[in-house]
């Protein structure tokens, strides 16, 4: 065959890789290694095109080239199951079966859908006598060849992220199957994994009409209610479950989970010890039970319970973040030995070596071994960010879209909207702005319930923008202008209504989501007597405390120094905005003023609550109360000023912070 030579004008990759997979289709595997050299040559980091080479290399019996170009495409997406099952399929043409069940456990760690991995492992285990696993192999191995091949496709084009493709794939084949459950827990999946929840709950309920009796759906249903904190809804399903199943210990933590959602912790806490019994095996059980007793203040048997987890599985890395999320942990020499050997093979998934830079991160800051703890830190943000995909520039779009949209005149023709309701109160601001230190302070006043970062006034404003493609304009918050006057005091009172489940008898509630500073147009329009407070940091000291913390979800501007940044940048000129066109609305408190002087700030913010003055909330650290953010160890002690200025040891490696800081430095000068 011809050389198939390539320029810069002429290259087209997806015609190349058709063209290399019909000559391998038809076992002309050298030719197709013609084809896809060539255009390696011009895109050598071209994913697929490395893969189907991979593919063909090994088909054409040049199985260590086939080696080489795996390993090239592991280190550019580790993520990328097919790659592992590749591999495992060149150590087999190699006989070298240990190494090939390695990588085809690997495989399915990263895609549980890859059947030709799961067959393989399968036989393996029938070979070597692995019951376990080859019992585990064999489940899902039945389990994927009894789906439709369309569904099939769909799993694994969600497992690489392909979600356009995949919902397109998985609708068609519903409009020909409507009532076909696993596609439709399929497309209940997407609609989590893009955020689309009331989407992915009506299809849940949906399939529920159809097979009431379909328990992996009335599971999936459970879960998307409780990401809605629907707390109620899914504590209902998780007893159906376990009434269904009194024996399915999934079903049984599940259900304690939803206890835990509704401050049920005796009940939960009775089923978790009872289940630790007998979970060898099952890390992540102790995970969650040592996260329940961390929330309501029971330190020593939360860190008995990250220790046996991560005892069941060496590398788990979220138990050791666990224990370095505590902020008042100190590791032992062992534990920090393990984790950087963990860390350091190439064995370890992604997301346990980002949960384990972290911890180490948080170790060698502990010990003032500054370097060691940047470098941890540099690389799991590094780690993390390439596993998602935040656009600075379209947020910096849609926080100036609410400025250009929600201005005096805007506001001024919706007067007197709105439910008349003062029970609210929002802190705002940026995570690891000192939110938590406020909401405990003010929980701690007689009149008033602390809550969670509830997810009603995002959800609300998602609902608005409604579904689109992603380069579409936004229609939310020019939409807004839209909605009439009693709709807006329809959603205020839906507010106060969906929250009630959260709250206890006190007068007032807390909601401390602090991305609602987007919001704050949408919660003065529904409503309008709502009190707001802006948690306010020193940017240096809040952008690197952002940055070293690992986030269970959201909050993805964190995973970058030029990126948080930027977001701090736009939150400050977005508030600004706010002060402008709603003059008054928002108190804003100072994290330092709260340090250096306590009680004056605290009768600010009563005050500006219409709260009389009480004395416990200068004591808020004697307020027994579950607290289930980064800080809730730190809010049960009282005031420091030592956290101030720790971002300064960092310094050397923060210059990225502080130009994307820019102007907003001149109102914190560095050198006060």
């Amino acid at each position: 065959m011809k050389s198939h030579r390539l320029s810069d004008a002429r290259v087209d990759p997806d015609r190349d890789i058709e063209t290399a997979r019909e000559l391998l289709s038809t076992g002309r595997a050298e030719d197709a290694c013609l084809v896809l050299r060539e255009l390696l040559r011009e895109l050598p980091q071209h994913e697929e095109a490395l893969y189907i080479f991979a593919v063909s290399l090994r088909y054409a019996g040049k199985l260590e080239g086939a080696k080489k170009t795996l390993e090239k495409l592991q280190r550019l997406r580790p993520t990328y199951g097919r790659a592992w099952q590749e591999e495992g399929h060149v150590h087999v043409a190699m006989g070298n079966k240990s190494a090939a069940r390695v990588a085809f456990r690997k495989a399915v760690t990263r895609n549980n859908s890859l059947l030709a991995s799961w067959q393989a492992l399968e036989q393996m285990t029938l070979d070597d006598g692995n019951r376990s696993l080859h019992a585990e192999a064999t489940k899902h191995r039945q389990r994927l060849e009894s789906l439709p091949q369309e569904l099939l496709s769909v799993r694994n084009m969600m497992s690489e992220n392909r979600l356009f493709k995949a919902e397109r794939l998985c609708r068609a084949f519903l409009k020909d199957n409507p009532q076909n459950i696993e596609g439709m827990r399929l497309l209940a999946d997407m609609g989590v994994k893009t955020g689309v929840l009331d989407d992915a709950e009506f299809i849940l309920e949906s399939a529920l009409e159809f097979e009431p009796d379909n328990r992996y759906a009335r599971f999936d249903y459970m879960n998307v209610l409780y990401r809605r904190q629907k707390y109620a809804e899914s504590l209902q399903q998780a007893k159906r479950l376990r009434e269904a199943e009194p024996d399915n210990d999934n079903y049984l933590a599940a259900y304690a989970n939803q206890c835990v959602a509704i401050g049920n912790y005796d009940e939960a806490l009775e089923i978790y010890e009872r289940l630790v019994k007998r979970a060898d095996g099952k890390p992540g059980l102790h995970l969650v039970h040592g996260h329940a007793l961390k929330t309501i203040g029971r330190l020593d048997d939360a860190i008995w319970s990250y220790r046996r987890s991560y005892r069941e599985r060496r590398d788990f890395g979220d138990a050791y973040w666990s224990l370095a999320n505590l902020k008042t942990y100190r590791f032992s020499t062992a534990e920090v030995e393990s984790m950087r050997s963990f860390e350091s093979l190439p064995t370890t998934s992604v997301e346990d070596r980002i949960h384990l830079c972290f911890a180490l991160g948080k170790h060698y800051e502990d010990s003032e071994d500054f370097a060691a703890a940047a470098e941890f830190y540099l690389r799991g943000n590094a780690l993390k960010k390439d596993e998602l995909h935040y656009q600075s520039e379209a947020m910096t779009q849609r926080l100036q879209l609410q400025q250009q949209v929600c201005d005096e005149a805007f506001f001024a023709q919706r007067a007197g909207s709105g439910c008349d309701v003062s029970d609210p109160i929002f802190i705002v601001g940026l995570p690891r702005a000192g939110s938590t230190l406020l909401e405990q302070i003010l929980a701690s006043h007689s009149q008033v319930d602390g809550t969670l970062e509830l997810p009603n006034i995002p959800a609300l404003a998602h609902r608005l923008d409604g579904r689109r493609f992603k380069d579409d304009n936004p229609r939310y918050p020019k939409i807004l202008a839209e909605v009439p006057h009693e709709k807006l005091r329809e959603f205020g009172e839906a507010f106060i209504e969906d929250t009630r489940v959260h709250r206890g008898d006190a007068a007032f509630f807390i909601d401390k989501m602090p991305n609602n500073f987007r919001h704050i147009g949408l919660i003065h329009l529904i409503l309008p007597n709502a009190k707001i407070i802006d948690a306010r940091r020193h940017p240096m000291a809040c952008c690197f405390s952002g940055f070293k913390q690992l986030f269970a979800s959201g909050q993805e501007f964190t995973y970058g120094l030029g990126e948080i940044g930027r977001y701090y940048r736009d939150y400050v000129e977005l508030m600004d905005h706010w002060d402008a066109v709603l003059p008054g609305k928002v108190l804003r408190v100072q994290y330092e003023d709260v340090v250096a002087d306590l009680e004056p700030e605290v009768r600010r913010i009563l005050d500006h609550c219409g709260l009389p003055f009480e004395e416990a909330c200068l004591n808020f650290h004697r307020t027994e109360r579950s607290v289930r953010t980064p800080s809730s160890e730190q809010v049960r002690q009282p005031i420091y000023k030592s956290g101030l200025e720790q971002w300064r040891n960092f310094e050397p490696y923060l210059d990225p912070l502080k130009q994307a800081l820019g102007p907003v430095l001149q109102r914190y000068p560095i050198d006060d």
